[in-house]
């Protein structure tokens, strides 16, 4: 099965990643990926919600993604870190649909 036009096993891939890190909450999926007008080509925008999630564990885990080898580019950014960036967070809001939930392996189609 496809959604947000990623595999099951992309899908799975990266969630694996998020489940490593008891601090991430929730991730969630925004633009073109979620709103459903993505190309085949286009990266894969994620943003990570969870209090205790700091800078230097958003870059371990951008590197165990980057480990995956999988053929999108993905931008993380901390949900916290946003709130100078209304405009993205209100793109992030009216699209964005839940990626990962901590303790829930349910996805969002």
């Amino acid at each position: 099965m496809i959604r947000f036009g990623l595999t099951d096993k992309v899908i799975k891939s990266l969630n694996r990643v998020f489940q490593l890190h008891p601090n991430v909450e929730r991730v969630i999926i925004y633009g073109s990926r979620a709103k459903g007008n993505f190309l085949p080509n286009s990266d894969i925008d994620l943003v990570i919600q969870g209090e205790n999630v700091n800078f230097s564990e958003l870059l371990e885990i951008e590197n165990e993604l980057d480990e995956l080898l999988l053929p999108y580019q993905i931008d993380l950014s901390l949900f916290h870190f946003l709130s100078s960036s209304k405009d993205l967070l209100g793109h992030i809001e009216r699209v964005g649909k839940t990626f990962f939930k901590k303790n829930s392996l349910k996805i969002e189609a």
